[in-house]
């Protein structure tokens, strides 16, 4: 194809596209024989006129067939009419009519093809597409590394992955050997390939391409594949066995969650129909905002973007422990005719851009600084980060990544924060902090412990409520109680719904509140053991929200649940999550004892000052501290922090949990608990609600002999003026009554955490107080003048009071600076 070039009327157009993979050009004298041979079949052939392609504003002046399907086949010549699929690629009427027409040898293969795109497909099964999908030839990059030209093979070659990613100039594809002669990369580029990267290019696109046989088709059977950008053609892309075509999908009820073979069951990227919920899942059919924003472009038309976004989502997903790069996606892209340059082009933006997301390319990876993650635009950055958490070097590991350069000031002399793991108990890692994975469908732990090799423990469901005295209580009873306690809360929801943040009051008063006008017109009476087991699932709330129920808001106590959160199992990480820490630091600089006692971003450069007077100058800095050293104005910030900033800072609460593990030279508790992996604790009276509520057996595998108990609500200012000699004597003194029927050895090992008295910690994990607002997380979250930015589970209002809120609060802040 030529564009903008004079021709002379009464004359066939030269071609610029040949069946093989070189552009080839007509003579004048060339011309003039095909024209005479075109006389020659037609006696009216000098009155008719060369037509050019009907579609407005098409470049193509002079249209080549490339379907060269019937016998009369107008090639380059003459033809009633083009039929316009982009700038470069056009069929003629002949060819139409040979598909098309009934009488025709082509019109089985196109009713064949019309059968089963009909059955999987929902868009029109036009003629275009039939084309578009079945004719057009494939298009295949050189790989050679100075080379890299587009090659049109020849209509008969089918395009796969393996010769997407092996293909050279000149190659035989039959017995993939390179022809002979003369470097065949020498050989110039077909014209059309530079006009595909133009906008203007895409725009004259008439239908979205549909990729062949894509990796994310297993994920997507649910689908109808042309809505998420699959040939509807393929037989990887049929839609679930056994479903009616008539039974149109939207109305199917639930569709269960497809499982790939060889993947983990935790990774589930896409949302099935009629599913909603699910953290950290996308919609395969529609865009999010923040792709809209970034791609605006493909607002009107999605098909391409997602088939993309889609693919690349399913290729991560299928090999999570290496980096997914542009090279190892490119072959993947199945797609007939010249939009195949353009989905290899769009691809590299779209895998930037997840990456930068933390999408994909995320976890443990470590780039070296050959492959980085990002392109070199983004590498001139220096960044602090202020604390080695799970924030910080969730954060740090990112941008090492990208290529940009960061330091890691830390005031302790380790790493982790308020990931701790105790390694001293034999067999088994006891967490002082951190242990559990709430929810692990599509957690960004689980996906760590993919890379790392690690199995996950589930947690049993069974909790046996154990009295003191010894007495397991009816399960009857527990779910009696606990089904009240749910609808105390639901009446808490119903309550909260039309109040400001002026009329809030404390969870625990109106939770007494509700219960007494219950009791009072109902006219139920609970029993003394229902009470005390209401009192367990109180303290199971405390422990929820890190506090006692006198200070937490009832209008947003559980302000994230409006958000999706983490679905699936609930796990043990019986290694810790120090390992999946001590991965995420590998290789970073991190600098240990380096207390920040003040930060000045007055100037165009940030200054970070340490409590040994070194000052650290740098373009940006993260803060990741915990909310309690915000609270205490434990960095000065000069300009100081906005007024805004402070009052949500100081709208949050600083809770506090603590834990007792204890080992014992036998399992005195396996013939009561028959191998469950916790047990709870009725309290005797509201006064001791919290003290050990619960205990959890360490080692899942029952060969050690460990327990782990944790203080929450009241308990905790209880515990905190005993030493821990007299924390263990009140603890064996619940155990030996809860195990009263039998002998309970003393322990030859404990310890006893103290969060509130570290000085760099001071808390567990934060919470909404009364008046509060979820907003607040926001709010915190928020960077100043793109130089302070902000990280930890008190700024991720999605997932607060959790290693998985904190560690995506650094890939969140990863990305934010990374766009700045």
């Amino acid at each position: 194809m030529s564009t903008g070039r004079v021709r002379t009327k009464k004359k066939a157009c030269s071609s610029d596209q040949s069946p093989d993979n070189l552009p080839v050009r007509s003579s004048g004298r060339q011309v003039k024989k095909k024209a005479a041979e075109a006389a020659d079949d037609d006696d009216e052939a000098s009155e008719k006129k060369y037509r050019k392609c009907e579609k407005a504003g098409c470049t193509a002046t002079c249209p080549v067939c490339f379907a060269s399907a019937a016998e009369r086949c107008a090639k380059n010549g003459y033809t009633s009419r083009w039929y316009h699929l982009s700038c470069g690629e056009h069929f003629c009427n002949e060819c139409f009519d040979h598909y098309y027409r009934s009488h025709k040898d082509g019109y089985e293969k196109y009713t064949a093809w019309k059968r089963i795109w009909t059955s999987n497909g929902k868009s029109e099964p036009s003629p275009k597409a039939f084309m578009a999908d079945q004719q057009l030839p494939y298009w295949v990059q050189c790989t050679k590394t100075d080379c890299g030209k587009w090659r049109q093979l020849t209509k008969e070659i089918q395009l796969t992955p393996q010769i997407a990613k092996t293909y050279r100039c000149g190659m035989k594809l039959n017995n993939s050997t390179k022809s002979e002669g003369s470097d065949q990369c020498s050989m110039p580029e077909d014209l059309r390939v530079a006009e595909v990267s133009d906008h203007w290019w895409y725009s004259m696109l008439i239908l979205p391409p549909l990729l062949k046989d894509s990796v994310a088709a297993p994920f997507l059977a649910a689908y109808y594949p042309d809505c998420v950008g699959m040939s509807p053609s393929c037989t990887s892309t049929n839609r679930l066995s056994g479903e009616s075509n008539l039974v149109k999908l939207e109305h199917i009820k639930s569709v269960p969650n497809l499982t790939v073979a060889g993947m983990n069951k935790y990774f589930q990227p896409f949302y099935q129909p009629n599913e909603c919920g699910k953290a950290l899942c996308v919609r395969p059919d529609v865009m999010e905002l923040d792709e809209l924003y970034e791609f605006p472009e493909y607002s009107r038309d999605p098909t391409m973007y997602l088939a993309l976004r889609n693919l690349i989502l399913a290729l991560w997903y299928t090999n999570c422990k290496e980096a997914l790069t542009p090279q190892k996606c490119i072959h993947h892209i199945i797609v007939r005719g010249l939009v195949r340059i353009r989905c290899v082009q769009e691809m590299e933006r779209i895998l930037y851009f997840m990456t930068r997301k933390g999408l994909i390319n995320t976890g443990l990876l470590s780039a070296s600084p050959d492959q980085y993650l990002l392109p070199k635009e983004y590498h001139n950055k220096s960044v602090i980060i202020v604390g080695a958490g799970a924030a910080g070097l969730a954060a740090a590991r990112q941008l090492h990544n990208f290529g940009i350069k960061v330091i890691v000031l830390e005031a302790k002399d380790r790493i982790g924060g308020r990931v701790w793991d105790d390694k001293t108990f034999p067999g088994v890692t006891v967490g002082r902090g951190a242990q559990i994975v709430n929810g692990c469908v599509n957690n960004p732990m689980a996906l760590m412990c993919e890379q790392l090799g690690i199995k996950m423990h589930k947690l049993g469901e069974k909790c046996d409520l154990i009295q003191e005295g010894g007495r397991i209580t009816d399960p009857t009873i527990d779910k009696r109680m606990d089904f009240h306690f749910n609808a105390i809360l639901d009446v808490v929801s119903e309550w909260r719904k039309d109040k400001t943040q002026h009329q809030d009051v404390p969870l625990g008063e109106k939770i007494q509140e509700i219960y007494k006008a219950f009791i009072q017109e109902s006219g139920i009476q609970f029993s003394e053991l229902e009470e005390k087991v209401l009192q367990f699932h109180l303290s199971n709330l405390e422990y929820a929200c890190g506090s006692n129920l006198s200070q937490v808001s009832a209008r947003s106590w559980d302000h994230n649940e409006f958000f999706a959160q983490f679905a699936g199992d609930h796990t043990l990480l019986t290694v810790g999550y120090s390992t999946v820490i001590d991965k995420l630091a590998e290789g970073l600089d991190i600098r240990l004892n380096f207390p920040v006692q003040s930060i000045d971003y007055s100037g165009e450069e940030v200054q970070v000052t340490t409590a040994d007077g070194t000052v650290w100058t740098t373009q940006k800095v993260l803060v990741t501290v915990p909310l309690a050293l915000l609270q205490k104005n434990a960095i000065q910030f000069n300009p100081p922090l906005s007024e805004k900033k402070i009052k949500a800072i100081n709208s949050l609460g600083a809770g506090v949990i603590e834990k007792v593990a204890l080992q014992f030279p036998y399992r005195f508790w396996d013939s009561k608990i028959q191998g469950a992996d916790f047990f709870g604790h009725v309290p005797p009276n509201s006064s001791q609600r919290g003290l050990f509520s619960v205990f959890y057996d360490m080692d899942p595998e029952g060969k050690e002999s460990i327990l782990m108990s944790v203080v929450t609500g009241d308990a905790v200012t209880t515990v905190k003026s005993l030493d821990d000699q007299q924390v263990l004597q009140q603890c064996m003194t619940v155990l030996r009554e809860l195990f009263k029927e039998q002998e309970v050895p003393d322990p030859v090992k404990f310890f006893v955490t103290r969060w509130s008295n570290d000085p760099w910690l001071q808390m567990a994990y934060s919470f909404v107080k009364t008046g509060g607002s979820g907003e607040a997380y926001d709010i915190i979250a928020e960077d100043i003048q793109g130089k302070i930015f902000f990280a930890g589970e008190a700024t991720n209002r999605h997932f607060p009071q959790t290693v998985t809120g904190a560690y995506l609060s650094g890939v969140r802040e990863a990305s934010k600076i990374a766009a700045f």
